[in-house]
């Protein structure tokens, strides 16, 4: 065996990293300005962009989906939009054994801690992050070209979604301002509307993954047709949820039936659930061929299992079935017909 010769079939995970920060700078220079806002009356074309995105790549769809998501946030707490070649990151997540404290320094504010998860870090250029202070969780902008940020190597094995650059970064008296006040982040509509845009993602990428069982399908064959037939069934139920959750948060910007959460919470685990089954059964009707001999089917599969575990599983679910539970809930069951027809 000849061990002078390297052979390379697919990138490494450096060389994938700069090909989806390459693309996404384009995406954020060019089609990002044209996404619609959630909520303002074209939330289907938002999502059916976001659905576009996760069909072609995961991990740029991840870092898109990011932006957007900074870009709505900074409208609804009354702030400016990325300029002229931002690109924004969303770091909010809180895993057990990190953190990252705000404290006042004068009249501005400083970061110091480790914040996990913070998908582009090393290409965006600025990033919304939750921060612990003395009146509670805050949403901070931070840019990302001061000395004391620093993303931290090997924080990032993934080989799902490797090239959606998220390692945990280091802040040491990072400069930040606050965007919002204490909780306003979470409290806001607008944070469930973003919710459903990662399921659209995630959605894309599952019709990606089906599409090698769309092309190639032997439908003579009966198993195969079963499995090609199970699998547009769960497509097509959680795209329709995906549509009509468009048309539900048009029709109710602001929550004002308080069905924003429900609705959030039922969407991710439908889709979720279509993802998981599309995973499982075009691996079953296909072999291991594809995942073995097509790099592209072989991304989309690993990206697509990594990428749906934003979903909290039990979870969201134990969540969902209480509020399905509470008796006195006003959009319990009740959410078709209170948001059947416009509201403004």
């Amino acid at each position: 065996m000849s061990v002078g010769v390297e052979t390379r079939c697919v990138p490494d995970a450096e060389d994938l990293r700069r090909s989806v920060a390459d693309r996404f700078a384009t995406w954020a220079d060019t089609e990002a300005r044209d996404l619609p806002l959630p909520g303002a009356g074209r939330t289907r074309d938002r999502f059916a962009a976001l659905y576009a995105l996760g069909r072609t790549d995961l991990s740029l769809a991840r870092l898109a989906e990011g932006h957007a998501d900074a870009t709505a946030i900074l409208c609804e707490l009354g702030e400016a939009p990325p300029g002229p070649g931002e690109r924004w990151g969303v770091w909010a997540a809180q895993p057990p054994g990190t953190g990252l404290q705000a404290r006042q320094d004068g009249d501005g504010w400083l970061l110091e801690g480790r914040k996990a998860y913070c998908s582009g870090a090393h290409s965006c250029t600025h990033g919304l992050v939750t921060a612990d202070t003395e009146e509670g969780r805050r949403l901070f902008a931070v840019r990302t070209d001061h000395p004391g940020y620093a993303p931290l190597e090997g924080t990032w094995q993934a080989i799902g979604m490797a090239g959606s650059d998220t390692p945990d970064v280091r802040f040491t008296d990072v400069p930040a301002r606050p965007v919002g006040e204490a909780g306003t982040y979470l409290d806001r509509p607008g944070f469930q509307h973003g919710g459903i845009g990662v399921a659209a993602c995630w959605l894309g990428g599952a019709r990606a993954v089906a599409d090698t069982l769309q092309t190639g399908a032997r439908t003579e064959d009966p198993l195969t047709a079963a499995h090609l037939g199970a699998v547009d069934v769960a497509l097509y139920a959680a795209e329709t949820a995906l549509w009509e959750a468009a048309r539900a948060i048009d029709a109710d910007p602001l929550d004002r039936s308080g069905a924003a959460r429900l609705r959030s919470l039922r969407v991710r685990a439908i889709a979720e659930r279509a993802c998981s089954d599309v995973l499982d059964r075009v691996g079953r009707a296909t072999g291991a061929g594809p995942l073995c001999h097509d790099p592209r089917h072989a991304r989309n599969a690993v990206d697509l299992t990594v990428y749906i575990r934003q979903h909290h599983a039990e979870r969201n679910l134990a969540e969902l079935g209480a509020l399905v539970g509470q008796k006195a809930s006003p959009e319990v069951g009740t959410e078709a017909r209170s948001e059947a027809g416009p509201k403004r």
